[in-house]
């Protein structure tokens, strides 16, 4: 069914972020003894994690045919470049494929490593189990089973993903209920960055499949008509699914401000310090110089977690998770 279906929520409000809130919480999360510890841990589990990933990816002594590039994009690209031999081109193959391993593998890794700070297990990819639609668990105090299938991005799913995953919920929650001795699930789609304005809305198709996937028994309590979420019971079982894009699920996940843990953390391991002055860059991004300008934070703001030549790169992860950057 195509993407524009009647029931879909009709106007999704873009995601703004304040550049002062964004330092602010970086000031109280550095403030905060537990919120440290949980940044501090991030980083150790990222950094084994990625060098080890790192040393997997192809490098310059790779073989072509492990390369499995695409002719007619190496001749487009070759003519955007103006190339005349195949030297040229050949430095560019090597780090377009880093990027392209990565991004399979990157989501994942986040997902193993964050969710274990904050309470949850990560299932395993086990093929034809009862949970093998799930990527993350947790049951709560008061019963409550928590389960939640995770993308990396905001347009990573397609129609027939989007089907799947609905009659899967549908077909398991119940198995899901009393594996983990629950009478009620909170079913997750959660999306690890971006917007809802940003998704092409298959993850809210997720809750329409399982809505229409329901046996006759079911008594709809909240439908997903205009609604990013959906409630049901069955069987004395209720049943509650939520797409959450972004700050969501973090919020979700771990409280308030967990995205910029997450960054902070990222930024540790990932970025190197330098004590160099900021200068003034020319950007081929047309909007990359207003999304990092720091002019509206004062010149003392200091944190321990982060240093000063740090500060852009929180910026530039916070674009990710917004429709638009303010002061």
């Amino acid at each position: 069914m195509a993407s524009g279906h009647p029931k879909l929520p009709k106007k999704t409000p873009a995601t703004i972020l304040s550049k002062r809130a964004i330092f602010s919480a970086l000031k109280d999360i550095d403030d905060d003894n537990a919120a440290r510890n949980r940044v501090l841990a991030m980083e150790e589990e990222f950094r084994k994690r990625i060098d080890g990933h790192l040393t997997a990816l192809p490098t310059a002594n790779a073989e072509f045919r492990k390369f499995n590039t695409s002719p007619f994009v190496l001749m487009f690209y070759s003519r955007q470049q103006n190339y005349a031999r195949v030297k040229q081109i050949e430095k560019d193959i090597v780090p377009a494929k880093v990027f392209s391993s990565m991004e399979t593998s990157a989501g994942r890794m986040v997902e193993t490593v964050v969710l274990p700070i904050y309470g949850w297990q990560v299932v395993p990819s086990s093929m034809h189990s009862i949970e093998s639609v799930l990527d993350g668990r947790k049951t709560v105090s008061d019963g409550t089973f928590m389960a939640a299938t995770l993308k990396s991005g905001p347009r990573c799913l397609n129609d027939e993903m989007s089907k799947d995953i609905g009659k899967d919920v549908v077909a398991n929650v119940h198995a899901w209920a009393k594996s983990h001795g629950s009478s009620k699930v909170d079913f997750t789609y959660g999306v690890l960055y971006g917007t809802k304005k940003q998704s092409n809305k298959k993850d809210w198709h997720v809750l329409r499949n399982i809505e229409e996937s329901l046996d006759t028994s079911a008594k709809i309590i909240s439908p997903c008509d205009g609604q990013w979420s959906l409630s049901y019971q069955e069987s004395k079982l209720d049943v509650t699914a939520t797409v959450r894009v972004g700050i969501e699920w973090w919020d979700y996940l771990g409280g308030e401000n967990t995205w910029i843990e997450l960054c902070a953390a990222l930024i540790r391991v990932c970025i190197s310090p330098t004590g160099d002055t900021l200068q003034t860059a020319n950007y081929v991004i047309s909007d990359l110089k207003d999304i990092l300008d720091l002019s509206s934070i004062p010149k003392s703001f200091n944190v321990a977690l982060l240093q000063k030549s740090q500060l852009e790169w929180l910026l530039f992860l916070a674009r990710h998770f917004c429709d638009e950057l303010a002061p």
